[in-house]
């Protein structure tokens, strides 16, 4: 049996028809840019997350600059981030000009911890401007524990929520809980486009006047630019697939759930607790498994012995930010986020995609349990 990772093919055809007349009727008018299919979206992001406002721009990594910027964090400033999470995270703090500080992730749900954060506060005093919790893999973090600690410390938080559109805390949706969001539609991602491209919402109207004159090159009339900006807009074709594909985001996201739970009933019944550990729902709220993510002993070998079998896997991550050659200057050590270091050892990201069939998931779980058992 052949299971891959992720089978956006299938996806596609799911939405091909419609897809490909909205992007007709986009090349047909040629308004490409911030036009109706731009501000259509925008509203459905806006309203789905439970933010007033948001703001398509052209990247993920995109989306957390302009956040930053949008509230002056610079040079001279440093954000508090997770040591494990996507370089893109650490990357836009850098592009800034501000400096990345690195905090320890919790065990379970590989998301920020917040007593590391307040560690990270206490050490540096007040210079770190602003926080960027991940919700990594499709969950929420921790936002109350979060927040208290950046109430008391009176830094922003922007959520980095590209993986977790439709994800949930505590009765408010990923990208509403924090002074900012920030979403991508990597094509990977559940909601994703067919290029890059990403959004960034907020309950803050100034903050909102500023990101959008920050995407336009600083201005809010044509040449007239009362900032320096930057050109970072989602173009309509992009848009124009995301509706379409939006209007199926809460059935894809709840074949995922579904998916998810099956893996977890089958490494109950395998025995598999010695040595595999599913991934953990530990928040009050919607899990949206972007990823599906063990932990799991020997992983190297298991995930060559899954790729003989047929079985897309990916790590994600496999080397915590702080270890990058690019941070080595910040002075980081082995040991300074051991649950981070340990994570990236040990983590495995199995297929979860909508599509995927009942036997099919079987097979990925029969497999994990043929190595184990030496078969």
């Amino acid at each position: 049996m052949n299971v891959k990772l992720l089978d956006l093919a299938a996806q596609y055809e799911a939405i091909r028809e419609d897809a490909e007349a909205e992007v007709l009727k986009v090349l047909r008018s040629q308004r490409m840019i911030l036009g109706e299919n731009v501000k259509g979206l925008e509203a459905d992001v806006a309203a789905y997350s439970g933010a007033k406002f948001a703001l398509g721009c052209a990247s993920g990594s995109d989306a957390l600059i302009l956040a930053l910027r949008a509230f002056g964090i610079g040079h001279g400033a440093m954000v508090a981030i997770p040591a494990f999470t996507f370089f893109a995270t650490a990357g836009a703090v850098s592009l800034t000009g501000a400096t990345p500080v690195f905090v320890d992730i919790e065990p379970e749900s590989f998301n920020m911890d917040a007593a590391s954060l307040e560690r990270a506060f206490k050490k540096h005093k007040k210079k770190i401007k602003a926080v960027i919790p991940v919700h990594l893999y499709g969950q929420c973090a921790d936002m109350d524990k979060i927040t208290k600690v950046t109430k008391k410390f009176g830094a922003k938080v922007v959520e980095d929520a590209a993986q977790s559109i439709g994800a949930s805390y505590k009765g408010k949706g990923a990208g509403a809980i924090g002074d900012v969001g920030c979403f991508s539609f990597y094509p990977t991602k559940n909601l994703g486009g067919v290029g890059d491209g990403g959004m960034v919402t907020t309950n803050n109207q100034k903050a909102f006047d500023t990101l959008a004159m920050l995407r336009v090159h600083g201005s809010k009339v044509r040449y007239y630019h009362k900032i320096v900006g930057m050109n970072s807009r989602l173009d309509e074709l992009q848009a124009a697939v995301l509706r379409v594909k939006f209007r199926k985001l809460d059935e894809w996201t709840n074949r995922r759930i579904e998916n998810a739970a099956y893996y977890g009933k089958l490494f109950g019944a395998a025995g598999l607790a010695g040595s595999v550990t599913p991934p953990a729902h530990v928040v009050d709220g919607r899990h949206v498994y972007n990823q599906y993510v063990i932990r799991c002993k020997k992983r190297d070998g298991l995930r060559e012995h899954l790729t003989k079998a047929g079985v897309g896997t990916d790590i994600y991550y496999p080397v915590p930010l702080h270890f990058q050659d690019c941070y080595k200057a910040l002075g980081y050590k082995k040991g300074s986020f051991p649950v981070s270091e340990a994570a990236a050892k040990e983590v495995l990201a199995i297929p979860v995609y909508p599509e995927l069939k009942r036997e099919e998931i079987k097979y990925v779980v029969d497999s994990i349990y043929a190595f184990y058992a030496g078969k």
